[in-house]
């Protein structure tokens, strides 16, 4: 079933009754209820929500991805729960266990598809031609001559133009680069953490001071979803964080992703992702499942 994503930009008390979430608005007597089995994620970025303690529990136990935003209105920081997988240890000496080699030919697979989504959302949109077939051909185990980067350098180059930097603290669009893989990137430790992995233990992504490096390195493959719904608010001239580039970016988690011959939402993709990946770790599978951009 497709979650629901609720964001509030603006004051509320939110709080729970019967497993429902009940939203009060500030100075109004009026309340309104979502089921929080209906909710996949909550996004709080309004530094005037006010959140119940027993909410925030039924919320995790339900693997509701709690999101809560700086004074910014950026994403800074998730609520995830420790214990949402029944097979949670079994599943963690799995992942522990897996060989170098392994992690080095899953980190090849998630870079290939990565730079070949690239290379079609550069073909849906027009902006080619590129050369970035001979980077998705030529990828190492462990991907040890930096396809990636390489290809990223020209990726951006036909994406944005010439005087495009993609950096974190650049000049736009790269705030709405950032907000989207923010979000991205918590759908993605949900999905984990959903299938009994732990986030923090990484293929690629080990820098110690990384709490999600799992999650970093499965969405790589998911981030031409967020870059083509920038590219689309760019060209509208949409280059700041308002209410409407935000809900356009929000939209990501039920964007349509092809996964084999199947059409699903991302979010619902990324659960099939991580599931593929335990797999790969207990030699039950020897491909990720990743996403085909279309």
């Amino acid at each position: 079933m497709l979650k629901q994503t609720l964001l509030f930009s603006s004051p509320v008390r939110l709080s729970l009754k019967n497993r429902q979430l009940v939203i009060s608005p500030r100075d109004e007597d009026r309340i309104i209820t979502r089921p929080i089995e209906d909710i996949g994620f909550v996004v709080i970025e309004n530094q005037m929500v006010s959140v119940s303690i027993p909410l925030l529990n039924e919320l995790v136990s339900n693997n509701v991805s709690v999101i809560i935003c700086d004074a910014k209105g950026m994403p800074s920081s998730m609520l995830m729960g420790l214990d949402h997988n029944a097979t949670q240890a079994e599943s963690l000496r799995y992942q522990l266990d897996v060989s170098e080699p392994s992690r080095k030919q899953a980190w090849k697979q998630l870079v290939e598809q990565k730079i070949r989504n690239q290379a079609s959302v550069l073909d849906k949109l027009g902006r080619g031609p590129h050369n970035l077939k001979i980077y998705y051909s030529a990828v190492l185990s462990g991907d040890s001559t930096n396809r990636e980067g390489i290809a990223a350098r020209q990726y951006w180059l036909h994406l944005f133009g010439n005087s495009f930097r993609r950096e974190r603290e650049g000049f736009p669009p790269n705030n709405l680069l950032n907000y989207g893989y923010a979000i991205l990137r918590a759908a993605t430790a949900r999905a984990l953490i959903g299938s009994g992995l732990l986030p923090a233990l990484g293929l690629f992504h080990r820098n110690r001071y990384n709490a999600f490096p799992l999650a970093d390195d499965i969405m790589e493959p998911y981030r031409p979803y967020v870059d083509e719904i920038v590219f689309e608010a760019a060209e509208e001239g949409l280059l700041n964080l308002d209410k409407e580039v935000k809900a356009k970016l929000l939209n990501l988690l039920v964007t349509d992703v092809k996964i084999g011959q199947v059409i699903r939402p991302l979010s619902i993709a990324l659960t099939t992702t991580s599931a593929s990946l335990l797999k790969y770790y207990k030699g039950e599978a020897k491909k990720l499942t990743l996403p085909m951009f279309t």
